[in-house]
């Protein structure tokens, strides 16, 4: 098999974008378009990749860091000129060189497979990926000759009318015969409107040459969509969401609505568990079996451990443990903890704090900066007020303690195991074992107040 080289063309700007934001770093599915394109051709374990970069440089290089070589292309003169920039690296080699765009986010590495063995099995110069679609329009059309080679490569608005009714259209993609390829991109001239050297000419330049130019037609059309504008970025993120749904669904999951249930590249699901509709899950998330997670749901950056339900909730960068259970409209922060069979009930916030096995935090309650034991019930409406206005400060609750509801916890403070705290309660110091602390006012009844008010002697009031 010859050697294997990888060109990623990434350094046009991308102004249709209208973004702040480099035009190959626009994510889909959570992951930049240019580490989707990455990520498939690191699967073919070419003998090199290197990105062709220019506008956003930095930014490019800090994500995809040592994956791939670089190579500035200072002006954006076009792709030929953009590929050429390479020549350093590749200029001498033998072998077979794929260029892709790094603003085609859904191509797989099983499509640069297929067009690497055609390219290869043709012993062509050059060998165009194509795709058939219904709808050619705006798409280069592929127009061959009698024995199936490519005869040229026609635009929109060059085409004739029998032309422009060609199905089979050029997807951008190209694998070359790489001494070819550098041989040919000095004779590519830049007299066009645009005044840019195209990559396409090269096919013409070696064609004219009597060498072989073949075309690989791709199964799915929807694969070459190229992202240049808000638009077509939406396209494939929806085309994103469907693959990666489906391929959740293959592998044991039940989405009750996958055309309304977000789930990133990458993200991590055990089988059987159940999604329901309206459900975001984003990032470095990872989800046992047999969970529940309930419509409305936001998870980032989560681990979610197997046998936990969580109801209309967000969970961020914290982890739940086997068999708790979250919800509805509660939120675990990040550095939330959550240990194995805990409850966390409805309307409560947990924050860099860690809750025990089996401990129960029924509703209504904020813990932040906090370690709780096990088996311990914390009541409603229950503060760990853990800021001074300054500075954060940490509790820590021990085993098979009670906490009524209604108390303020003004941290620091240790509660030992098997300690109570009396509903009502604001707690600054620390508890023994076994103790009980009540930190309230004594109640006192005003007797008569009834008759001190205004409309005592109302009808109405009586």
């Amino acid at each position: 098999m010859s050697n294997r080289y990888v060109i990623i063309l990434a350094a046009g700007k991308g102004t249709r974008m209208k973004s702040k934001l480099y035009k190959v770093l626009q994510p889909v599915a959570g992951k930049a378009m240019v580490d989707h394109v990455l990520t498939q051709v690191e699967k073919l374990n070419p003998s090199l990749i290197e990105t062709v970069i220019g506008t956003g440089a930095e930014k490019v290089e800090d994500l995809l860091k040592d994956r791939t070589k670089y190579v500035l292309q200072e002006e954006q003169l076009g792709t030929a000129h953009a590929v050429l920039q390479t020549e350093k690296d590749l200029g001498d080699k033998k072998g077979m060189t794929l260029v892709v765009s790094g603003d085609t986010p859904l191509f797989t590495a099983e499509t640069f497979e297929n067009l690497f063995n055609y390219h290869e099995k043709e012993n062509a110069a050059v060998t165009v990926l194509t795709a058939h679609t219904d709808k050619p329009f705006s798409y280069g059309r592929i127009v061959r000759e009698a024995d199936g080679s490519v005869s040229k490569i026609v635009e929109e608005k060059d085409a004739t009318d029998s032309e422009r009714e060609i199905k089979e259209v050029n997807t951008g993609i190209y694998c070359f015969d790489n001494e070819l390829l550098f041989k040919s991109l000095h004779a590519v001239k830049n007299n066009n409107a645009q005044g840019e050297y195209y990559l396409p000419d090269v096919a013409s330049i070696l064609k004219e040459q009597g060498k072989k130019v073949v075309a690989y037609q791709m199964k799915d059309f929807s694969e070459s969509i190229g992202v240049n504008d808000r638009v077509a970025l939406s396209q494939a993120e929806k085309l994103m969401q469907k693959r990666i749904n489906e391929a959740h669904m293959r592998d044991g999951v039940t989405l009750v609505d996958p055309d309304n249930t977000y789930i990133d590249y990458g993200v991590e699901i055990g089988n059987d568990t159940v999604i329901e509709p309206n459900v975001k899950i984003f990032g470095d998330t990872k989800i046992g079996s047999d969970c529940l997670i309930g419509s409305g749901s936001r998870l980032e950056d989560a681990t979610i451990e197997d046998n936990v339900k969580i109801i209309s909730s967000t969970v961020e960068s914290a982890i739940m443990h086997k068999g708790s259970d979250l919800g509805p409209n509660s939120h675990l922060r990040p550095k939330a903890e959550i240990g194995q069979d805990v409850h966390v009930g409805n309307f409560c916030e947990v924050k860099n704090a860690k809750i025990g096995d089996r401990t129960k935090v029924g509703h209504l309650t904020y813990v932040g900066d906090a370690t709780l034991g096990t088996d311990i019930n914390v009541g409603c409406g229950v503060v760990f007020v853990n800021y001074d206005g300054v500075k954060k400060w940490h509790s820590n609750i021990g085993d098979h303690s009670f906490i009524g509801s209604n108390s303020n916890i003004i941290a620091p403070v240790e509660m030992a195991d098997h300690s109570f705290i009396a509903a009502g309660s604001t707690i600054t110091n620390d508890i023994p074992k076994h103790a009980m602390a009540i930190a309230r006012q004594r109640q006192t009844n005003k007797e008569d107040f009834w008759n001190r008010l205004p409309l005592s002697n109302s009808e109405d009031w009586k």
